[in-house]
């Protein structure tokens, strides 16, 4: 059973994200097919747009379309908001200046424990002055989408020698998934 549970989860995890790309551009392929539909077609299309969509953005005219678009979001009140969010978001797993590339113990005061998180901003006294000596920390949480941000003391955070996917690994398993070789420092 525990073998097989995961590799049952994966393969249906993986048909499903298949499907959801398939179908994504798909109903636009098929009425050229004479309803012939070949599976993955879809994928592959949404797979070339996405492609032809990030080599256009790196071209001078559609480049500064982009830009052009990317003021008019950051103009409007609420999708201000929402945009912002999400472009920093996305900018900081595959972005030039990654967020979460330090993992951290945060020892939380008067108890002993430890939480294991992500250095996500080392200076929050560029956001708030009086915060000089504090970082951001996410600790995202176990089987959820979730997570917290703490600002913490910097001498209460220890940057360990883990990978993120490891750390990300062993948080969202609920500290199952862990590798016998590296062990948390004590």
């Amino acid at each position: 059973m525990l073998t097989i549970v995961p590799i049952l989860l994966a393969v249906y995890v993986c048909y499903k994200v298949f499907a959801v790309l398939d179908g994504l551009l798909g109903q636009y392929v098929r009425p050229y097919l004479d309803g012939r539909y070949i599976p993955g077609l879809g994928l592959l299309a949404t797979v070339v747009l996405i492609t032809v969509c990030g080599w256009l953005s790196t071209q001078y005219v559609s480049g500064r379309l982009i830009r052009l678009v990317d003021r008019l979001l950051e103009s409007i009140p609420l999708m201000k908001t929402v945009y912002s969010v999400a472009k920093d978001t996305i900018a900081s797993f595959v972005g030039e200046k990654r967020s979460f590339s330090q993992v951290v113990l945060v020892t939380m005061p008067g108890s002993g424990w430890k939480c294991l998180g992500f250095i996500t901003m080392d200076n929050v006294g560029a956001w708030h002055d009086p915060l000089a000596d504090y970082v951001a920390v996410y600790i995202p949480q176990t089987f959820q989408v979730a997570g917290l941000t703490l600002l913490v003391p910097k001498e209460q955070v220890e940057v360990i020698d883990i990978s993120p996917e490891e750390a990300m690994k062993f948080i969202l398993s609920g500290g199952v998934a862990v590798r016998k070789q590296k062990r948390l420092p004590q």
